[in-house]
């Protein structure tokens, strides 16, 4: 018996002996959501070793290389990156206690990730990977042909509901709205806890690179409702046409200090005024990007002009889709996730001034701390059920 077997077989008598249910030779645990822009992983983080000795009996070099490397760094090569703010700590599962970790990358990086994951050599003590998003379909050959693990592929809306759910029921204070929310005074605004415990029925519009909208009555009762095409990924991929940054989170500072009224053409730029019949205040937006077939109008504009009025669009579309469904669903609550709400409070305050003013109170914005991480988590817990013996979807 060589010697890394040797580690795994007494790490799993050690774990027997003291009845828990699977070794921690199971590990690494995580999960991952390969979406349209961004990959999404979680990764569990045991941090209720004993001592150092026996550190040593429940992880083989391999694994204590992978947690090594994943927890003393907060940036991977040129563009991932562990959202510490988000870290978990003192987590609890199945048994165990540790720190759980954010880490996302942009899509395009998948195989640079790949190489990454070869040359940390995780075959050797995992076989398979929990996964859910289109990119666990889209990219399942090439983990089988580049680091030879199996993507075991997962519903991303089982996927979605299961983790919001779970993080939930875990960490206080996870739901939150905004409070005296004022489009003129952002400043204003407070972040106010909402309780969760008891959600029934709420609708969930997550914007991911598109936008779907699910109704959900239970945990296990939920369905698509709608979606738009316009969502994060149109975003930033106008952003960068329309004012040349790379990344989003340039897109969203130059957001912050635009002006979207030199770009759109607004109801009092229409009426002069109030539409006061359709009670319509003359400060909406009429025509997004209306200002713009007028030449001296683009010449005026500038790039945080352009971007904070793209800003505006995608987030006026979202929040008008998402009240439709919640009067034809016939439901109070709305929670909004998803990557593009990461670094973007001024959504966030946009669709919850949206849901109020229209609504006239009757509606509800609420958001999570862990916006765009939902799925990755519920591909996590996919596999705590895997290691219990149930079967897999793929």
């Amino acid at each position: 018996m060589d010697v890394e077997c040797h580690q795994v077989s007494r790490g799993r008598r050690h774990q027997l002996d003291n009845g828990n249910s699977f070794s921690p030779t199971a590990m690494p645990w995580s999960g991952v959501d390969i979406g349209g822009t961004l990959v999404k992983l979680v990764y569990f983080e045991p941090t209720d070793f004993i001592n150092a000795e026996q550190e040593y009996e429940a992880e083989v070099e391999t694994l204590r290389t992978i947690r090594h490397y994943l927890t003393s760094n907060t940036a991977y090569g040129k563009s991932g990156i562990r959202d510490v703010h988000l870290t978990i700590k003192d987590f609890k599962i199945h048994g165990r206690t540790g720190n759980l970790h954010f880490i996302r990358f942009p899509t395009i990086d998948m195989p640079a990730f790949l190489q990454l994951v070869k040359s940390k050599n995780l075959s050797s003590v995992a076989d398979k990977i929990c996964a859910t998003g289109g990119g666990a379909y889209k990219f399942a050959e090439d983990v089988r042909e580049i680091v030879n693990m199996k993507l075991e592929k997962y519903d991303e809306l089982d996927c979605l509901i299961s983790g919001i759910h779970f993080i939930d029921s875990k960490i206080p204070n996870e739901c939150y709205y905004w409070g005296n929310v004022d489009p003129f005074n952002s400043e204003a605004c407070e972040k106010i806890p909402y309780d969760f415990r008891d959600p029934y029925p709420y609708l969930v519009v997550n914007i991911g690179s598109g936008v779907s909208v699910l109704s959900v009555k239970s945990q296990t009762d939920f369905k698509r409702v709608s979606g738009t095409s316009l969502g994060g990924g149109t975003f930033l991929g106008l952003c960068c046409l329309l004012t040349g940054c790379q990344t989003f989170e340039e897109a969203i500072e130059l957001a912050e200090v635009g002006d979207h009224t030199k770009v759109d053409k607004l109801v009092r730029d229409i009426y002069g005024g109030d539409y006061d019949r359709l009670h319509l205040p003359g400060s909406t937006v009429a025509s997004s990007f209306g200002h713009m077939n007028v030449p001296e109008k683009r010449e005026s504009v500038s790039k945080n002009d352009l971007a904070r009025a793209t800003l505006v669009t995608i987030t006026n579309n979202i929040g008008s889709i998402a009240r439709m469904c919640a009067l034809n669903e016939g439901i109070e609550r709305i929670v909004f996730v998803g990557n593009f709400l990461r670094v973007n409070p001024l959504s966030m305050k946009l669709l919850s001034y949206a849901m109020e003013y229209w609504s006239q109170g009757a509606l509800k914005a609420l958001f999570l701390e862990h916006e765009g991480y939902f799925g990755a988590v519920g591909a996590l817990m996919q596999l705590m059920k895997m290691e219990n013996g149930e079967t897999s979807q793929s």
